[in-house]
């Protein structure tokens, strides 16, 4: 056995190589210069063994088999020439492309995630074999950084499994199970635990039946479709990547372009149109940008809470409301098979929650409906109950109910004499002020702040609040728990409406200003979806409800009038009853569809409204341009970033970027807030908000923008 610390070669039977991959230190396997030097290296050893009859390449790190190449050494060359970006690509594809000419049978065995050069890798074997499990996936991911794969998947997929199978296992970027692998023709599906022992019979089945060697020769040469089928197939996946990324994301269409460009080609001339086409992506704006995002989510797995180093683990959890938000929490943690009780008021909440919950964790994606299956694994795990005690027992109580702070703290009196010594306590509040929820409580070091947000099922942040007196091993133990249920956590100092929403608060309240200066609201949400918004703020109004966002908007005044300013038209839609989509009525209508999500419809009802709260002009107001439309929404969110920085309510701006993208879909292929300042400049900024002066305090430049600007300095640097 030939082994280093990352990657090994043996023969565990004496024709048969396998390769194996163990990272000891990082979570996944990656291919990183090292790794792919020792592999260079087994593979001449491999050719140089006389009678080898098949290698076999398998991880022996559970959940995983190659998560990919190593991004940090990837990116170090982001700046040099198109060349030499071509050329890496080229050396990759060369050393893969081996396996493909090898004097014995490859075969790939994949256990686990497999993702990016770890899929490229896979598909020049001549053979995959996947397990059979849910942990089993592979997928092209390279287009959600801005990129396409270059070391020879647009090239060799196509070829294995058809060019429209390929397209969209490339352009989307999304991971395949094995089953799905298999009805496309791309592996064969093996027990998991005998995943190695397949692989090996797979290769002694294929020297026998050698239409490994048929393969070879049919792969590398050009993809039999004609011009008609490939103009239409072009047609109809262009339609549909435009539809997905709205012309913000480029990488889906390029790499549409190369592999239906090189299906007339054989693969090594496919290979180079690829790496070509590769460079012209590589450094981007918008492939820096996702690869900025890629790297704040990396850090914040990693990341401590900067407190506790032994957080305790939780082994219970309790959730007291079983609305929609308690539902989506108690799901969570349900589906990491952690038990949890879930309390409300009354037997009738108590069904409707538990009912919720089971449908939730019950969903099977394959099917796409309840599997019966799966909720008689998970129901003697829920506690439906309307006892104090029963709630108190658990490590970790979580608070859901309305935005009261009278009802929070009568609550908490009613539930603390019971809780243990070690229970923590926290609320789901999403603007309250922890340390204000915490007065009269015995034991204000157990309590915080666990801020989930809607639905809590995709929403991966979760806000952990810092009270004033909450303790360093309370913050350590909750941040655990989020990582441990899949959350992204973030902490930060108490304060009314915390990060996200204090940030998000003035882009809303701006977009009611412009209604009521008559803009339409039509432009409004144009302003914002043509920046990359998700949706409009006029929308998110109505998906947060008109009412949740009338009493946010309170607090938020409350805590800050020199800026926030009371608008008419939220009230006046409030006492209309025009409360959002959960009421069908909002500033637009919701007509009962088919979906889950009705599409939104103009109101000339909420119209009215806002005809009706228009704010006198002493002049006519000259209109806004549609880049002025989008900084009026975008620089009060920006400014109000920047009075967080200075407050210390968080301690880096990236941790702001990813709450962001986490928490309200800022645009990822912008990179963040603050990357996307620094993509302008301070100085940029700072002279754009001139225009808008008059309109107040909400528009002043901050002392922390005036020094970036005068400095020079970027908001990354910090």
């Amino acid at each position: 056995m030939i082994d280093n610390a990352k990657i090994s070669l043996e023969f565990p039977v004496t024709d048969v190589a396998v390769i194996s991959l163990h990272e000891p230190v990082k979570s996944v396997n990656i291919l990183s210069r090292e790794v792919l030097a020792a592999f260079a290296e087994f593979l001449d050893q491999c050719e140089r063994r006389p009678g080898l009859a098949g290698l076999v390449i398998r991880s022996t790190k559970p959940g995983n088999f190659i998560a990919g190449a190593d991004l940090r050494e990837f990116v170090a060359g982001i700046d040099e020439a198109d060349a030499k970006t071509s050329k890496f690509c080229r050396q990759g594809q060369e050393l893969f492309a081996r396996l493909s000419r090898a004097p014995f049978v490859t075969v790939a065995a994949i256990g686990g995630l497999c993702l990016g050069g770890g899929s490229e890798l896979s598909v020049w074997c001549d053979r995959r074999i996947m397990a059979r499990d849910e942990r089993t996936s592979l997928g092209f991911p390279e287009v959600k950084l801005g990129l396409f794969p270059g070391w020879g998947g647009t090239a060799r997929t196509p070829r294995i499994v058809g060019l429209s199978n390929a397209v969209e296992l490339i352009s989307s970027g999304e991971n395949i199970g094995t089953a799905a692998a298999e009805a496309m023709g791309l592996a064969i599906g093996a027990p998991a635990d005998r995943l190695l022992e397949s692989a090996i019979a797979l290769v002694r089945s294929e020297q026998q039946s050698r239409e490994y060697l048929r393969d070879r020769v049919r792969w590398s040469g050009p993809i039999s479709i004609s011009e008609t089928e490939l103009a239409f197939l072009g047609a109809t996946a262009s339609a549909s990547i435009q539809g997905e990324t709205k012309g913000h994301y480029p990488a889906p269409l390029a790499a549409l372009e190369v592999m239906l460009g090189a299906a007339g080609v054989d693969v090594t001339t496919a290979c180079q149109m690829e790496a070509d086409g590769f460079a012209l992506l590589f450094g981007s704006p918008v492939n820096r940008s996702l690869l900025n995002v890629f790297f704040l989510q990396d850090a914040n797995k990693k990341r401590t809470s900067g407190a506790g180093q032994h957080p305790r683990k939780i082994e219970s959890v309790a959730v007291v409301g079983a609305g929609v938000m308690g539902q989506g929490i108690a799901a969570a943690n349900l589906k990491r098979r952690i038990p949890v009780a879930l309390g409300d008021t009354s037997a009738e909440a108590v069904a409707r929650g538990v009912q919720g919950v089971v449908t939730e964790v019950s969903y099977n994606k394959a099917t796409r409906a309840a599997d019966p299956q799966r909720a008689f694994e998970y129901l003697p795990l829920l506690n439906g109950t309307q006892s104090d005690s029963e709630i108190a027992a658990a490590d970790l109580v979580i608070e859901a109910i309305y935005e009261n702070a009278d009802a929070k703290r009568g609550l908490y009196a009613r539930l603390e004499p019971l809780l243990g010594e070690d229970t923590i306590l926290a609320s789901n509040t999403s603007t309250i002020p922890i340390t204000e929820l915490a007065h009269g409580l015995a034991h204000p070091e157990r309590f915080c702040g666990l801020h989930f947000f809607n639905p809590v099922r995709r929403m991966q942040l979760v806000e952990v609040i810092r009270g004033r007196q909450t303790s360093d091993d309370t913050i350590a133990t909750v941040v655990a728990h989020a990582r441990a249920i899949g959350k992204s956590p973030i902490v930060v100092k108490d304060g009314p409406g915390f990060l996200v929403n204090r940030v998000l608060l003035p882009y809303m309240n701006e977009a009611l200003l412009l209604l009521e200066e008559g803009v339409p609201i039509k432009s409004v949400e144009r302003g914002a979806t043509s920046f990359g918004m998700p949706m409009g703020p006029i929308e998110l109004y109505d998906t947060v409800g008109l009412d949740v966002a009338l009493h946010a908007g309170s607090v938020m005044r409350q805590a800050f009038p020199d800026r926030v300013r009371e608008s008419r038209i939220l009230p006046a839609m409030v006492a209309a009853g025009r409360l959002g989509q959960k009421s069908g009525q909002g500033f637009f209508d919701y007509p009962p569809g088919n979906k889950d999500r009705a599409k939104p419809q103009p109101s000339d009802a909420a119209q009215q409204i806002i005809q009706s709260c228009l704010t006198p002009q002493p002049t006519a107001p000259s209109p806004l341009s549609p880049p002025q439309l989008t900084e009026r929404l975008l620089l009060p969110m920006l400014l109000e970033a920047t009075r967080i920085l200075e407050e210390g309510i968080v301690g880096d701006v990236r941790e702001v970027d990813l709450a962001l993208i986490y928490g309200i879909g800022f645009p990822p292929f912008k990179g963040g807030l603050f990357f996307w300042a620094d993509t302008l400049g301070a100085s940029k900024i700072v002279e754009k908000l001139k225009q808008f002066e008059s309109l107040g305090e909400r528009f002043r430049p901050t002392k922390l923008a005036l020094e970036y600007a005068q400095s020079g300095n970027e908001f990354y640097q910090s």
